[in-house]
């Protein structure tokens, strides 16, 4: 397909191809955000974008940025950090958006592109959960009491990152199997076991698996800061950083059971099998 004129005549043309129905309907590539409005005003950021000389990888690289300043506003002590965390957090997902739309009008589509938005959002959510450690441990750090808090955020960012990685797993061993490439839609990650495909639909009523996407991580470090901001103004002691620590106690254990649950979902389904 060849790469369109410089720049589109109009925002309706940059939606029709930046945002076919094939990208819109995407089962699991598209986040809620996404859906609910960031590619309602995603074409207008893509509109300044391609009037720019900035190629769809450069792009990525600006929301690989975004995303590790994400990370580094939790550094900052209280709710400012975290209302900046939500703020970016929810930027680093319209550039994501822009990046594939930049890529469709200009023909700039590639495996590096691909490549670099893997890149992204593996290191901003492995990042997040580190910084969350780090609040939840306090400033100055105290040794050794305060180190479990980190080291609660490294593992906590350990297995999100594998978690992430099952479904890059899948893709892998289906290509090395020589089968072709999964479709993005939802019943190909449905159970084919019974009792499997009905835990998955309970979890649907307690979906805690979602919760560690880099979005859902900075609100719940915002409601977390605001949690803690209440204890302190009520007398507490340590009220905000006691917040973070029941944050991140609670994500901890909560990720390895979305973990192994991914796991055997994931060995249940079409998706591993010739």
């Amino acid at each position: 397909m060849p790469a369109h004129g410089a720049h589109p005549t109009s925002i309706a043309e940059l939606r029709r191809v930046a945002q076919p129905p094939e990208v819109r309907q995407r089962a699991n590539a598209e986040h809620w955000t996404a859906s609910l409005y960031l590619r309602d005003l995603s074409p207008y950021l893509t509109w300044f974008l391609l009037k720019t000389s900035i190629s769809a990888n450069g792009v990525t690289g600006l929301m690989i940025l975004v995303g590790w300043s994400t990370a580094a506003a939790l550094l900052i002590p209280g709710i400012g950090g975290a209302v900046l965390a939500l703020i970016l957090g929810q930027l680093q997902m319209l550039v994501d958006c822009c990046d594939g739309e930049v890529a469709r009008w200009r023909n700039q589509s590639s495996p590096a592109g691909v490549f670099l938005d893997k890149v992204g959002h593996y290191t901003t959510e492995a990042l997040i959960p580190i910084a969350l450690g780090i609040r939840a441990a306090g400033y100055p750090f105290e040794a050794p009491a305060d180190f479990l808090w980190t080291t609660i955020g490294f593992a906590l960012a350990l297995t999100i990152v594998l978690n992430k990685a099952l479904n890059d797993m899948v893709h892998v061993a289906r290509a090395n199997a020589g089968l072709v490439k999964l479709a993005d839609r939802k019943e190909e990650s449905v159970p084919s076991q019974r009792l499997v495909a009905r835990l998955r639909r309970a979890a649907r009523f307690v979906p805690f698996h979602r919760l560690y996407h880099s979005v859902e991580l900075t609100i719940l470090a915002f409601v977390t800061a605001v949690i803690g901001g209440v204890l302190a103004l009520a007398g507490v002691a340590d009220g905000e950083i006691i917040a973070d620590r029941w944050l991140v106690g609670i994500l901890a254990p909560l990720s390895l059971l979305a973990l192994a649950g991914h796991f055997v979902a994931i060995l249940a389904s079409r998706r591993v099998r010739a």
